[in-house]
């Protein structure tokens, strides 16, 4: 299994996306500083991903934090939280695994301050196995929805680089090979960071499973050629009335798909649903910067001082959404009422 990320004693190691396809390196944050900018610049990604790198971020940055006191290693420990929440809006995983830590810590707070640096990296650490967990679930859950055999399109990277191993949009596909489905996937280049094109080609590549990387505005032409049987991404936050925020262009998808009678499906984790946000309207949208579309590895490919737009992510409204494969069981519309059952089925069962 790909080593997306992972907890060492020397700090948290990545393996580091920026680099990929031609590259395979890793580099080790020693700091939790380092580990807020490895999330900002992209080393890592995705949103279970983010989510898990933020509460090591933090696990690290608390045990490395000087006092002997807990009023001290509070005061330390929100300061990093506060670090870890400004690096990127969107992805709600991020969110999630801080409030996560947070409530860890208060849990622990009547503790020695030793106790409880170690009880949060024992937190993140079980983060990282649970989404790993997660993953295969929702493979096993998500597998049966693809056809036996064809094509299957799907936008950015939702795979084991974007969580901490198998993926959650690969990790149906990777389910439904296993169950001896017949699958060959059309990876969008997904532009400006190319994920599709240098990740998701990389990942499965690996897998042996075959693979061909598409330009983005490719996607109908195969649609129409009935080439793509189905369409499976993953997500960086849902709303609760199921609208979607993922990597740009994914809304262009879901409206390609639906004029085409093809099936678009969402897997995420249930830390991607934000129950608290009614709609689409409201999930904040990511601005990166505008150099990563008017340059490409370096070189200048737009006049100089030209405009340009770069939202790193854009919503697909409900209505375009066929299925939604979580941990927990597959939601289908009515999505305000199917995600709140299985959360309240999720809560009863830790009850």
């Amino acid at each position: 299994m790909i080593k997306t990320l992972e907890w060492t004693p020397d700090g948290v190691r990545f393996i580091d996306q920026r680099k990929l396809p031609t590259e395979e390196t890793y580099v080790t944050c020693s700091t939790h500083e380092e580990v807020a900018e490895a999330i900002r610049n992209m080393t890592v990604r995705g949103a279970p991903a983010i989510g898990v790198a933020a509460a090591m971020g933090i696990a690290l940055g608390t045990r490395d934090a000087e006092g002997d006191h807990v009023s001290e290693l509070r005061r330390n420990f929100e300061e990093i939280c506060d670090t870890m929440a400004e690096t990127r809006p969107t992805a709600v995983n991020l969110f999630w695994a801080i409030e996560r830590m947070r409530r860890r810590f208060e849990e622990a707070s009547e503790l020695p301050v030793e106790q409880i640096k170690q009880l949060l990296i024992a937190e993140a650490q079980r983060m990282y196995v649970e989404d790993i967990a997660a993953c295969e679930a929702m493979g096993a859950h998500g597998a049966a929805l693809l056809p036996a055999s064809g094509g299957v399109l799907t936008h950015c990277n939702a795979g084991a680089l974007a969580t901490c191993g198998y993926g959650t949009a690969l990790g149906v596909i990777r389910a439904a090979v296993d169950a001896g489905k017949k699958l060959h996937v059309f990876a969008d280049e997904t532009r400006p960071f190319l994920q599709g094109s240098r990740l998701t080609a990389w990942e499965l590549m690996k897998d042996g499973i075959p693979t061909t990387v598409i330009s983005d505005n490719m996607a109908g032409a195969m649609m129409r050629q009935g080439k793509v049987g189905a369409v499976i991404v993953g997500a960086d936050r849902i709303a609760a009335n199921g609208d979607v925020a993922n990597k740009i262009g994914t809304y262009t998808v879901a409206i390609l798909a639906k004029e085409h009678g093809i099936p678009f499906y969402v897997a995420a984790p249930f830390s991607s649903i934000d129950l608290e946000t009614p709609s689409g309207e409201q999930i904040p949208i990511e601005q990166r910067s505008l150099r990563e579309v008017t340059h490409f590895a370096g070189k200048q490919i737009a006049p100089a001082g030209v405009g340009a737009e770069n939202p790193a992510f854009d919503v697909t409204p409900h209505r375009y959404i066929s299925a939604i494969i979580t941990e927990r069981g597959i939601a289908r519309a009515p999505y305000s009422d199917s995600l709140r059952e299985l959360a309240q089925a999720a809560e009863a069962i830790r009850a």
